[in-house]
């Protein structure tokens, strides 16, 4: 069975910083490329940051670029994403994403929700 679990989220202060974990199983992690998404209320979601599979290459949307940092443990199956500088334009639902090369595997997380006060 497939599963992504997230978590880390929460409430935090405009300026603060949370990390957000995905802990995985039931699919081979490392040959995976892995990504957050994130969907505030009334909007679509939107692809936050992403990995390849060895963690080599990570690419981010510009509105977190230089303030969110994605990265992989492969032994333990769980990708991070440590977010600094909060603001309340962060504020959504952030969910977890595992794809496969091809794309005919595309896994998610239930969500987890962070709330940035200002």
């Amino acid at each position: 069975q497939v599963r992504l679990v997230e978590s880390g989220g929460g409430l935090v202060q405009s300026g603060g910083s949370l990390r957000l974990s995905c802990a995985t199983s039931g699919f081979t992690f490392s040959t995976y490329a892995m990504s957050w998404y994130r969907q505030a209320p009334g909007k679509e979601r939107e692809l936050v940051a992403s990995t390849i599979s060895t963690g080599g290459i990570t690419n981010y949307a510009d509105s977190v670029k230089g303030r969110f940092t994605i990265s992989r443990d492969n032994a333990k199956r769980t990708v991070y994403l440590q977010m600094t500088s909060l603001n309340p334009e962060d504020t959504a639902v952030y969910y977890c994403n595992g794809r496969n090369r091809f794309g005919t595997y595309n896994y998610w997380g239930q969500g987890t929700q962070v709330t940035v006060s200002s």
